[in-house]
């Protein structure tokens, strides 16, 4: 092995100048990816200087992607350089460690269970640091060798199982590094002062453009023939046009919504008897939160197809109203003012437009008067607020001694008297 391995030959089979030279420059690469790095980490965490230095050792990713570029610099700096054994090691190790680091970055970012986020940097690491192993002890070779000799014949091709290894590594490879950098331009477009609908729109092309780049990118690294696609593409829209319509329609339906903006998240809408505010709109189905606490999951078609209520399409603002009842002996015209200051008094109802209360019908017991008024958030719940409302009419209706009459039934007997236990009622008990 010691004959064999590439490491073991650059340590032992080189003068100790040349070295030195070698260990100098991979020292510098790396000081100079953990400056860089570290003004990153400051520059997105906003902390101070030791820790962005902190980070940077731990989890950045600018520290190997740094010194791996101004390595690879270096090395094509001179033709000694070029053939220098050390620096030409360094090349793997540094780019398994950007791997890594960007193995952990893109599953922090996309995978909502910090669990399985741990297992795949894990096996990330592992599988990335075995091959690293392998290749510095000189067995790769071998390995490859004796992978390759294990083949199968598809027509003029050969496949063998070096090439579908290679292959599956090229393919999670490349859609790892795209992932991660949908992530990090999803990020900063969120982020953006832009429409919401816009931000998600552009950010749902900009994951779908990485993605097919990276995966068309990585089947030529492996040397499939892209044209063969021409055929899975025709028997795919021959699929989505029989058996996927529905889903397919929902996928449409999604960027439709985005679009042209009919509902937004944050909206409030009102369907099928369900009413809530809407959180996230997928490509597939939108995620409608009512005031309760329950989340709705429906399909985007169903928007589009549909009768929706946008009770915040051009206004965010909500109208409700509650009705009581006073006697008929109130001063009208004063209980009208006193309830519509009582329901002004309350935080969440808005003073512009102002509560109003109206005499709405002549009621059997007593007077109806219906009183409406307007509020901002009906996200944060709509019964709470009305509740409230309630509660400080009958506290105002109270303390002014207006009657709050319950209902009445007045019996006349007609001709003889009434019998023995009602004789003592009065007339107009209940």
């Amino acid at each position: 092995m010691r004959e064999r391995s590439p490491l073991l030959q650059a340590l032992l089979h080189h003068p100790w100048p040349q070295l030195r030279w070698q260990l100098l420059l991979v020292g510098a690469s790396l000081l100079l990816g953990l400056v860089v790095g570290a003004l990153v980490e400051r520059r997105l965490s906003a902390g101070d200087g030791r820790a962005a230095v902190r980070a940077a050792l731990r989890h950045g990713v600018g520290l190997p992607l740094v010194a791996l570029l101004t390595l690879q610099l270096i090395r094509h700096g001179s033709s000694a350089l070029l053939r220098a054994e050390l620096l030409k090691l360094m090349l793997p190790v540094l780019a398994v460690w950007l791997l890594a680091r960007v193995a952990a970055r893109a599953a922090q970012r996309t995978l909502a269970d910090p669990h399985a986020a741990r297992w795949l940097v894990w096996a990330v690491r592992l599988c990335a640091g075995a091959g690293l192993l392998l290749y510095l002890s000189g067995l790769l070779p071998e390995i490859i060798e004796a992978l390759d000799a294990v083949a199968v014949h598809i027509g003029p091709q050969r496949l063998t199982a070096w090439t579908l290894l290679r292959g599956v590594v090229s393919v999670a490879v490349t859609l790892l590094l795209a992932l991660w950098v949908s992530s990090l331009l999803e990020a900063r477009l969120l982020e953006s002062p832009l429409d919401i609908n816009l931000r998600l729109v552009v950010s749902r092309l900009i994951r779908a453009a990485v993605f097919t780049v990276a995966l068309l990118t990585a089947l030529q690294m492996v040397g499939i023939d892209l044209t063969v696609l021409g055929v899975f593409g025709g028997a795919l829209g021959v699929g989505l046009g029989l058996g996927l319509q529905r889903i397919a329609a929902n996928y449409v339906s999604g960027f439709v919504l985005l679009l042209e903006r009919s509902v937004r998240v944050g909206d409030n809408v009102r369907m099928d008897n369900f009413q809530g505010r809407i959180q996230d709109i997928k490509t597939r189905y939108t995620v409608v939160r009512s005031p309760g606490g329950t989340e709705s999951i429906v399909p985007n078609e169903m928007l589009i197809s549909s009768r929706i209520e946008n009770l915040s399409y051009t206004d965010p603002n909500v109208w409700f109203s509650t009705a009581v009842s006073v006697g008929y002996a109130s001063d009208v015209e004063q209980v009208l003012r006193l309830l519509a200051g009582a329901a002004a008094a309350v935080p969440r109802v808005l003073a512009q437009p102002a509560p109003s209360a109206v005499l709405s019908q002549f009621g059997a017991d007593g007077l109806e008067i219906t009183v409406g008024f307007w509020i901002a958030d009906p996200e944060n719940g709509t019964l709470n607020v009305r509740g409230a409302v309630n509660l400080a009419l009958w506290r105002a209706l109270r303390q002014a001694g207006v009657d709050i009459p319950f209902p009445q039934r007045v019996l006349h007997w007609a001709g003889a008297a009434p019998p023995a236990e009602f004789a003592g009622a009065q007339p107009g008990g209940t």
